[in-house]
């Protein structure tokens, strides 16, 4: 009689889906919405505050390039800056090779 009861059971079981096709979009939705808020959302705050960074620079500023040369920055044009790195001594860099400003870190 076991051997009966399964094999009726064994097609009734078939036509029910296999997890369920609605969970798994509802997963990868979750998945994408918790990188969205842990991943993207915190990078593009971070390119914003740099861009508005990059924008307010002033003659007299101190700066940090991608390359790690420390400056002042001596003259600002529309993309390029002309900062001081010893007495006299001036390069021209890219607003975009800049990152970061070093002069509120040395007053603490």
């Amino acid at each position: 009689m076991n051997i009966l009861t399964l094999l009726q059971a064994a097609p009734g079981a078939a036509q029910q889906p296999a997890g369920g096709g609605w969970s798994m979009w509802i997963m990868l939705i979750l998945i994408f919405v918790v990188m969205w808020l842990f991943m993207i959302r915190p990078q593009r705050k971070q390119q914003k505050e740099l861009q508005k960074f990059r924008e307010g620079l002033q003659k007299g500023d101190k700066i940090v390039t991608i390359g790690g040369i420390y400056g002042t920055v001596a003259e600002v044009k529309e993309k390029t800056l002309i900062i001081e790195v010893d007495s006299n001594v001036k390069i021209k860099v890219d607003k975009n090779s800049v990152v970061k400003d070093f002069s509120a870190a040395q007053q603490q």
